[in-house]
């Protein structure tokens, strides 16, 4: 790059805080630090065009985990890792919505549904028998009972008769949310610039070195928040997770409204307006879809395409309008790392998938490791 005096003085500068990553981590990163620093100046790097991982790509849930992820999550964690979890993920949710106001989130609370397969007894069986320890477990939280069985009125096709109602689910617009947080940034006077990728970095004990191709620059500190891309960061404790989506074109008289899980969170669904958003399907192929490439399946988009045939909207004429995936990070353990690297290198990564949830308390974390 060869950068004019002005370009330099302005941006690359007297840096105090770099943070790489413009999704709802890094950006309420930035926000978080411009509230505790507030002559200080903030840059953000973003590799993509836009957030280039899951923030402007995911499908727009404001959930925390439906029944059936909760057990399975009992099953590798304690029951205490789990409550303070689905506790950060809630937290995570009401802060966003303070921080941006429902109305910019186009924030929907129509509640959230999970849908049991015929042939998914075991599962249904589990599900409806540990509801009231569900219940139990997370009341102190929510002073309410959160899961109830409800009949099923949407004419889903074979499925249990039953759903699993969670009234605090709610649905919001992923692009008006990002498009809100971005303003806040620019208000604040946070420095953005996309398409530029970190390609390394070397904390010096008083700065840090940021290369970007064949150009570098010196920050006191580097907040990193690239979740799913930030394998090499944490020496493999995040992987990188795809999620394949799909959208229909508006559908004459549809009568669903909500979020809806199916197949213990593998498959989500919802109506945006008239239409359908349809995502999910990795668990029919782990290792392909452990990857950060962009790009559809011919297996996943056939049985997403299957599953509006034959159970969500069975005897509807449909079409479908756009197809896009997002890349999420995930590890063994659901707990997000917020750590510092070293001297004056920190990150904010590993969301399990429920960036919309924990991406504002992560992003605050973050910032508040210095």
């Amino acid at each position: 790059m060869q950068l004019s005096y002005w370009e330099l003085k302005n941006w690359f500068t007297n840096v105090d805080y770099t943070v790489v990553g413009s999704g709802i981590v890094g950006l309420h990163a930035a926000l978080r630090l411009r509230e505790k620093f507030p002559d200080s100046k903030i840059l953000v790097l973003e590799k993509g065009m836009l957030p280039h991982g899951a923030s402007t790509k995911n499908a727009g849930f404001a959930c925390f985990r439906s029944v059936s992820e909760i057990i399975d999550d009992l099953k590798s964690h304690s029951e205490e890792d789990v409550v303070q979890l689905i506790e950060k993920r809630w937290k995570g949710l009401q802060l966003l919505r303070k921080r941006l106001g429902d109305a910019a989130l186009d924030f929907k609370p129509y509640g959230g549904y999970e849908v049991f397969l015929n042939e998914d007894e075991n599962s249904y069986t589990e599900c409806i028998n540990k509801l009231p320890f569900i219940n139990e477990i997370l009341k102190p939280l929510f002073k309410a009972e959160v899961f109830g069985k409800q009949v099923d009125r949407f004419g889903f096709n074979g499925t249990k008769e039953y759903l699993v109602y969670n009234p605090f689910e709610a649905q919001i617009d992923t692009g008006n949310m990002m498009q809100a947080l971005l303003k806040n940034a620019y208000a604040e006077n946070i420095l953005i610039l996309n398409q530029q990728t970190v390609s390394s970095f070397l904390d010096k004990g008083n700065e840090v070195e940021i290369v970007l191709g064949d150009f570098s620059f010196k920050s006191k500190k580097v907040l990193f928040a690239t979740n799913g891309f930030s394998g090499q960061l944490t020496n493999g404790a995040v992987k990188p997770a795809r999620a394949q989506v799909l959208i229909t074109e508006p559908i004459k008289d549809l009568d669903i409204k909500g979020t809806f899980h199916l197949d213990k969170g593998y498959y989500y669904f919802r109506n945006i307006g008239d239409r359908i958003l349809l995502g999910g399907g990795r668990n029919l192929d782990f290792d392909a879809e452990t990857t950060t490439e962009f790009a559809q399946t011919e297996i996943i988009q056939n049985k997403l395409e299957q599953l509006l045939k034959e159970v969500i909207l069975p005897n509807q004429d449909f079409k479908i309008k756009h197809r896009w995936s997002g890349i999420m990070g995930i590890g063994t353990s659901k707990n997000p790392i917020v750590s510092q690297l070293s001297e004056n290198v920190y990150c904010g990564v590993r969301l399990g998938g429920m960036g919309v949830a924990i991406g504002s308390l992560i992003g605050t974390e973050l910032a508040d490791l210095i």
